[in-house]
């Protein structure tokens, strides 16, 4: 079972969310608003993004690698070095 199973409503919701940002952020070009106006949108939900993915990474370390390090078969490994590239490419972006 994937960690966020029970959280998948929650999640599904705020990922709505998001979308409608995006997609006002469509409209606001379609009707040529002001750029600093248009940019200030791209940052709240870029900041919606990353809370998002910081939940999700949160809900991965506390289930998935803290299961595979209770099972002990080493999988734990695999589990963290999964977390490290996660996050490694969330800071990148």
């Amino acid at each position: 079972m994937v960690s966020y199973t029970g959280h998948k409503g929650d999640y599904l919701s705020r990922l709505r969310r998001i979308e409608g940002q995006v997609r006002g952020l469509q409209r606001m070009v379609e009707e040529d608003k002001y750029c600093i106006d248009v940019l200030t949108q791209v940052a709240a939900a870029t900041r919606a993004l990353q809370a998002f993915s910081l939940e999700l990474l949160a809900e991965h370390l506390g289930s998935c690698v803290v299961d595979a390090a209770r099972a002990g078969d080493g999988q734990a490994e695999i589990k963290v070095r999964e977390a490290t590239d996660a996050i490694a490419r969330l800071v990148r972006s």
